[in-house]
């Protein structure tokens, strides 16, 4: 009959304690030395490395008895263990958990540890119900572990484990949830500024449809001047033809005898007159009743031309306002493409750089769009109020020589239509724009 496990059978612990002894002390004299404890760590045990346990088992005594194995047993801790302290070494550190209802019903504590670290074939199969050979096997060297070098420490390393794990899940979500906030964010702003930038591409597309426009309207008007000229000459021939058609009827008049045909050749000549009078009434009605001196046009060409220079570096400083965002817009794109780009521009105050660049190129490009229309207006104005071309001049050069003026202090040009402007604002003398006002002033008053 086997004596239950609960009553905590002393001898039979015991028993399992001279079982460990003898089986440690090869050479059989009743003591166990360090070189027989290191070939039973090595051998039985498998510790590759036992002079750390060589400190735990022996202490300062070199040679250990059975009695001092006994005794050493008794003032471990594990010899006062709960049934509960028990059944949770067998799931932490031995990790049988499938055991631990059996464990519960025999009532194992801590005194009968012993007898799990010998082979026990009834405790193992008949009580404890393990069938598998390296369950039980695995069971005997945990025990016999458990009681040759204490307790391990598998409360302590649980819940270490378990914080650990925690912290790093909590961690790994923050770290997640970040990542999505800042890529979102990146997104939004990175549509934003796709937005500013093609509304920067629109402007600078309305000013070059403007430009085009003012090409167009600046041919028609050479066209109507050259129009113009073909009309006023046309009627200067018509004007000659009749006077000479009334001079030769003035001829024929006198060199008649007859008073009736001197007559009519007088009334011929008079209706000649008349309308030769009535075509240049016409043209000096089409030519308005003021006609302005020649030197009026050249100081006017020429302060045209010296606004289109101001214009021009400012639609170049536009422009280049404008290739400086689009150039950070295509660099923000690309370091988007990678994830620690994104990172980056989302932490960085690139994206704020590049919005403030597309406002100010934006700004830029409305303005010069904005003098443009103003400019045009104005000059075709004055060119209806003169009755003379402005815009269509002989360029800067031959008007700053036909004024008399040092072609030093303004920069020729070509054509208007090829006009490539390199000087900047600053470098306009104030001498030559106090010239230019006292010479339009004296020409029109």
């Amino acid at each position: 009959c086997i004596t239950c496990l609960g009553g905590g059978d002393l001898n039979s612990s015991f028993e399992a304690i001279r079982s460990i002894h003898k089986q440690m002390d090869d050479d059989a004299n009743g003591n166990v030395d360090v070189a027989e404890t290191d070939g039973f760590l090595r051998e039985d045990l498998n510790y590759h490395d036992p002079k750390a346990k060589h400190n735990s088992f022996h202490g300062a005594d070199l040679l250990i008895s059975l009695e001092d194995m006994w005794n050493a047993w008794k003032a471990s801790p594990v010899y006062n263990w709960t049934t509960d302290e028990v059944v949770e070494w067998l799931i932490n550190c031995v990790e049988l958990l499938q055991y631990e209802e059996a464990f519960r019903k025999n009532n194992f504590n801590g005194s009968d540890m012993p007898r799990l670290a010998v082979k026990n074939v009834t405790l193992t199969l008949s009580l404890l119900k393990i069938l598998d050979r390296s369950h039980a096997q695995k069971l005997q060297l945990k025990a016999l572990e458990t009681i040759l070098f204490g307790p391990p420490l598998m409360s302590k390393h649980s819940h270490l484990k378990d914080f650990m794990l925690v912290v790093s899940i909590v961690i790994g979500v923050g770290g997640c949830w970040f990542a999505y906030i800042q890529n979102r964010y990146s997104r939004d702003h990175m549509s934003k500024m796709m937005k500013d930038l093609e509304s920067l591409q629109r402007a600078e597309q309305s000013l070059h449809d403007l430009q085009q426009k003012l090409q167009r309207a600046q041919e028609e008007h050479r066209t109507v001047e050259v129009e113009k000229v073909h009309l006023e000459q046309k009627l200067r021939d018509e004007i000659n033809t009749a006077k000479q058609e009334a001079q030769r009827l003035r001829e024929l008049r006198e060199g008649t005898e007859n008073e009736l045909s001197r007559q009519k050749y007088a009334e011929e000549e008079l209706e000649q007159v008349r309308m030769a009078l009535k075509k240049a009434e016409k043209e000096l009605e089409s030519r308005g009743s003021w006609t302005p001196p020649e030197a009026l046009q050249k100081w006017l060409q020429l302060t045209h031309e010296v606004e289109v220079q101001y214009y021009n570096i400012k639609k170049q400083n536009a422009e280049r306002q404008l290739m400086v965002a689009k150039e950070g817009a295509e660099k923000i794109k690309k370091k988007r493409n990678t994830l620690f780009g994104t990172f980056h521009v989302a932490h960085s105050s690139s994206l704020d750089d590049v919005d403030h660049k597309i406002l100010t190129a934006k700004q830029a490009l409305g303005e010069v769009t904005a003098a443009l229309r103003e400019k045009l207006h104005r000059w075709q104005q004055i060119e209806l109020l003169t009755g003379f071309s402005i815009v269509n001049n002989p360029g800067l050069s031959s008007l700053a020589s036909a004024l008399n003026l040092d072609p030093a202090f303004v920069g020729g040009r070509g054509p208007p239509q090829h006009l490539i402007i390199t000087d900047d604002m600053d470098d306009m003398d104030e001498d030559i724009l106090a010239k230019f006002k006292v010479g339009v002033l004296e020409l029109i008053f």
